[in-house]
Order: C-alpha cells, then structure tokens, then sequence
C-alpha cells in the first residue's frame, strides 16, 4: 500500500519549515509513506506585486488540487497571537468546493506550529488549526504520552501536535525533543494513512 501525505504550511522566518521538514521525514520512514511538501504563499492588505508562481526557496506553493490527491495532511503555521497565520487562514477560507464535494472526509491530519516564546499560544494556534480540518471531516491525530519525549521536553511538543520554541528572534534551534516528536507524529500520520487506505473506510 502506497500513500502520498501532503505536509502544508506557512512560515516567515524558517523555523516552521523545519518542522515541516522533520515530519515529512517522519512520514518517509514508514515503508511506503511518501510527503509532498508545498506552501502556502504570503498575503498582505494591499496587494502591490502578484505572487510569482513559484517561491524564491522553500516548496513550491500550494494548490487546491493537492488537498484532493493526498492521503492525509500535516498542516503547520507559525503562532500569531495565539492563533494559525493569516497567510494559512486565507488558504483554508479558499477551499469550499472541498469542503462542499467532501474531497477530505475521513483522512487523517495532524497539526504543527512554532512560537517565539514558550508560552505565545502554541496549544491555542494547534486547536486553531484543528477546527477547519473538523469541518472538512477529517479525522485529527495528536501526539499521545507514550511518546516519551513528550513528558521530557522543556522546549516545544504537546499532545495536540508537534511544536518548536524559536525565541524572540528566530535563532532557538530545534531541540531534541522536538525533533523527536516531530518525526513522531510523521510517522503516525503515515501509518494511520496506510491502515485507512486497507481498509478502504466508508465515508
């Protein structure tokens, strides 16, 4: 059984793309798991200059057309205000014919984030993230406590989803733990992904 798992996020100053990194490895050390990475492009008030159709670095940018073809989804977002980036926001508010032809029901998701502080609202930014994936009828997976790297850290992971602690200046660099449980949840969402597709559930 082979699947594709789309591992989608936003990101300013690289951290959150680290993370996304790490659990597309997660998901590629399952036996026939494969990741697409891809992200959503910026967005600003005014609009001066259109988006180029590829980014300067990083994965290419996102389509619609990706949410249909994955097994699953790894969505990551930096923290803003205890909240997912508006950037991922405006993305999500783009995909109704999804929502409205059921294109995600019954895969599985899991939910990823980075913050500058220890405590700017990475639980809130995760569970901010969760909501329009419910909508979608997706069923959303989190990081359980027999991951031990979960009782250990003092930086980032909750059992929400996997998180990272970047500092105030972007410059915290990801610690073991998180690196762990990122990996971690990679791999669970890989292996949920595989199960569902066996059993080729009813949606």
């Amino acid at each position: 059984m082979s699947v594709e798992l789309l591992v989608l996020y936003y990101s300013r100053t690289g951290s959150t793309a680290q993370l996304a990194r790490l659990i597309a490895r997660g998901i590629e050390e399952v036996p026939g798991a494969r990741a697409r990475l891809r992200q959503v492009p910026p967005v600003a008030p005014v609009t001066t200059v259109a988006a180029p159709p590829e980014p300067e670095a990083g994965a290419p940018y996102v389509e619609l057309s990706d949410l249909k073809a994955c097994a699953g989804l790894a969505l990551g977002s930096p923290t803003r205000f205890g909240n997912m980036a508006a950037a991922l926001k405006h993305f999500l508010d783009t995909s109704g014919a999804e929502w409205a032809s059921g294109a995600l029901v019954g895969k599985p998701a899991a939910v990823f984030t980075s913050a500058g502080t220890m405590h700017g609202g990475q639980e809130s930014t995760l569970l901010s993230m969760a909501l329009p994936l419910w909508h979608h009828g997706m069923m959303v997976l989190g990081l359980p406590f027999t991951e031990a790297a979960l009782s250990a850290t003092r930086t980032g992971g909750t059992p929400y989803g996997a998180s990272h602690w970047a500092g105030s200046h972007g410059d915290q660099p990801i610690s073991e733990h998180e690196h762990e449980l990122a990996r971690a949840l990679g791999r669970r969402l890989a292996r949920t992904a595989i199960a569902l597709a066996g059993a080729n559930p009813p949606v």
